[in-house]
C-alpha cells in the first residue's frame, strides 16, 4: 500500500488551478491557431486573433485568462493501492482550491445558499469533486475551472430510444443553436450518451478533459463526433457569435449502456477559454 500525504494533494491542486487559469494548454492553442487559419469570416478571424493575443498576455504577465475563473471542478482517479495520510482527501482538495484562488488572484465565484441568500464563500470553495477508484498505486488529478456562462447552457434530454443517432445529433445541435453567443464560442462540446440522467451529465463534462483533436477510441462514437461538429459549424454562429464557420473546435462524446426504455443525452459546453490540467502523483 502506497501512502500519499494530503498535503501533497493540496499542493498539486493549487498548482494546477493557478497554471490552468493563467495559461491555455498546447492542444487548445493549436486548435485556436488552426481555427484562425480555417475561419472564412474576417470578423471571426479578428475575434480568434484577439483570443490568441489574450492568451499570450495572460501567460506572459501571469494573470487570469478570463475574469470568470470558474467553479473548481476536480476529477480524482484514485488507485486502489493508495492510502491518503495526514488528512482528509476532500479537505485537501478544497485547501488547494483556497490557496490557488488567493495566490493566483483568481475571482471567487462560489455562493452558498444558491436559492436564497447567495453569499460569496470568499475563497471559491467548495470544489465540485468527482472520485473514481481505479487499479494501481497512483492518483490522477484533473482540474477543470468551469465558467458560468458556458455551464449555464448545459442541457439534459431523456430521449426515446427510437430517436437514435439522428435524435442525439439534433439535440446537441439544437442546444448549441439556442445558446448562440452566450457560452463564448468557439466551443468544445462535451456529450454524454446513455446510462442514467446523472451518468450522462457526468460523461458530458468528463469528455471535456480529453485533448482537443483526440477522437473517441470507438470508431462509431468518433464518427458521431465528426458528424455533430460539421452540423454545428454549419450553424453560422461563429467566434463569439459574430458569424463564421468556426462555432466549435471539437466535439468530445462518451457513451454508456442504457436501459431498454431510454436514451439519455447530456450536453456540456466549454468556452474558448478551455482550461484544464492534470497531474499524476
Amino acid at each position: 500500500m502506497r501512502q500519499i500525504s494530503a498535503d501533497v494533494v493540496a499542493d498539486s491542486v493549487a498548482g494546477l488551478l493557478k497554471k490552468t487559469n493563467h495559461e491555455l494548454d498546447s492542444d487548445v492553442l493549436a486548435a485556436l491557431e488552426k481555427a484562425y487559419r480555417n475561419e472564412e469570416s474576417h470578423i471571426g478571424r479578428d475575434v480568434i486573433d484577439t483570443i490568441l493575443e489574450n492568451a499570450r498576455i495572460a501567460s506572459a504577465e501571469n494573470i487570469p485568462l478570463c475574469q470568470d475563473c470558474g467553479t473548481a471542478v476536480v476529477f480524482l482517479e484514485i488507485g486502489q493501492e493508495v492510502h491518503i495520510v495526514d488528512g482528509d482527501l476532500n479537505t485537501a482538495v478544497n485547501a488547494g482550491v483556497r490557496r490557488a484562488y488567493k495566490e493566483g488572484y483568481l475571482r471567487n465565484s462560489m455562493v452558498s445558499r444558491p436559492f436564497s441568500a447567495r453569499i460569496n464563500t470568499g475563497d471559491n470553495t467548495p470544489a465540485v469533486i468527482h472520485t473514481e477508484i481505479v487499479p494501481g498505486d497512483k492518483i490522477k488529478i484533473s482540474v477543470l475551472p468551469k465558467g458560468g456562462g458556458a455551464e449555464s447552457m448545459s442541457r439534459l434530454g431523456m430521449l426515446l430510444p427510437a430517436a437514435g443517432k439522428k435524435g442525439v445529433e439534433d439535440f446537441v445541435v439544437k442546444t448549441v443553436d439556442e445558446a448562440w453567443s452566450r457560452p463564448c464560442p468557439p466551443l468544445i462540446i462535451g456529450v454524454g450518451i446513455g446510462g442514467t440522467a446523472e451518468k450522462a451529465v457526468f460523461m458530458s463534462k468528463h469528455a471535456l478533459l480529453r485533448k482537443i483533436g483526440e477522437p473517441n477510441p470507438d470508431s462509431e462514437t468518433a464518427g458521431l463526433e465528426e458528424d455533430i461538429l460539421k452540423k454545428v459549424n454549419n450553424l453560422g454562429i461563429g467566434p463569439m457569435g459574430y458569424g463564421g464557420r468556426i462555432t466549435a473546435l471539437a466535439v468530445h462524446a462518451e457513451s454508456f449502456p442504457a436501459h431498454i426504455t431510454g436514451l439519455p443525452v447530456a450536453v456540456n459546453l466549454l468556452c474558448h477559454c478551455a482550461r484544464h490540467r492534470e497531474a499524476v502523483l
